[in-house]
């Protein structure tokens, strides 16, 4: 019987799963090194912490491991349903109250290595988060596929951390009464952008007119073709880089970027390099601790590696 100890939060709705103890061993390395060895050897681990019947198609899973940049108070890997990701944005919310809560840190500006490099993040006194996430860039404006049933759609292709395929003009309206309907027409389109020249894009990002206070609302369809609760922390950083690059945004204002929930993150940036449309983008947003367990493997289990 192997146990592993986790701690449940949800920033905005979406739900973290930190693993704090009982991972396997991944050799040390940086992070990247480390979650190369992950994916390749521990799947089935990613499946049993994730997957149902602990989990759900919708659960984020963050594994702690040991930083290779040692101004870092952590390293963090982190996965879903069907795999690792690059980064997340809402996890690295979740993720420093998470520590916080099991008192490893106070309020302050914290180092964070993640496989795509280190992120810095500030716990403000207020329990908030701010995000400084990785260099963010529009790599496509306007590119157009033609969907299946949906016809010719055009967004933008921007890296937030992930790679997002961001459309506004879609005619579908956000609200979560109509969940099926536009988690139908991403995964047409997501399809449509892998097949018609953009594999790299495992997110897609649909946007339309804010409900709730915001600047805008969106919906955002995850690699495992579940939808993001939360306004999405690297969807608002690669948001914020095609504002940006449409002149759309001054330096510095704030962005709110409202869920389909109707919860809120708060975006701004600053230039990095202005020719290349690269910025640094900063993300606030809130979490909750809502859990703490100890998951049990149990190989007579049949489902002890998740279903999947």
């Amino acid at each position: 019987m192997k146990r592993i100890q986790v701690i449940d939060s949800h920033t905005g709705g979406e739900p973290t799963r930190v693993v704090i103890s009982g991972g396997p061993d991944l050799g040390g390395g940086s992070v990247a090194d480390q979650l190369k060895v992950f994916s390749e050897q521990h799947d089935r681990f990613r499946s049993a912490v994730v997957n149902e019947p602990r989990g759900s198609d919708v659960l984020v899973g963050a594994m702690l491991c040991p930083p290779s940049d040692k101004s870092c108070v952590t390293g963090v890997l982190f996965f879903n349903n069907v795999g690792v990701l690059a980064m997340c944005g809402h996890g690295t919310i979740g993720l420093v109250v998470t520590l916080a809560h099991l008192g490893r840190i106070g309020p302050g500006e914290h180092r964070i290595e993640s496989c795509v490099g280190v992120v810095t993040a500030t716990l403000h006194p207020d329990g908030s988060v701010s995000v400084a996430n990785v260099p963010s860039y529009r790599k496509v404006k306007a590119a157009t596929v033609d969907v299946p049933g949906l016809g010719k759609i055009s967004g933008d292709l921007a890296w937030g951390g992930n790679w997002f395929f961001l459309v506004e003009n879609h005619g579908l309206t956000l609200d979560l009464k109509s969940v099926e309907q536009l988690t139908d027409a991403s995964w047409r389109i997501r399809q449509a952008v892998n097949t018609q020249g953009f594999p790299e894009v495992d997110h897609v990002e649909l946007f339309g007119p804010p409900q709730s206070g915001g600047n805008s609302r969106n919906f955002v369809l995850c690699p495992g073709k579940s939808y993001d609760r939360s306004p999405c922390g690297t969807g608002t950083s690669a948001k914020l880089a095609c504002l940006a690059a449409d002149g759309k945004l001054a330096e510095g204002a704030d962005w709110i970027q409202e869920s389909i929930l109707g919860t809120k993150f708060v975006g701004s940036f600053r230039w990095l390099d202005r020719a290349k449309g690269e910025i640094a983008p900063l993300v606030t947003g809130t979490a909750c601790v809502n859990g703490e367990a100890t998951l049990l493997l149990d190989d007579k289990d049949p489902f002890c590696w998740g279903i999947r």
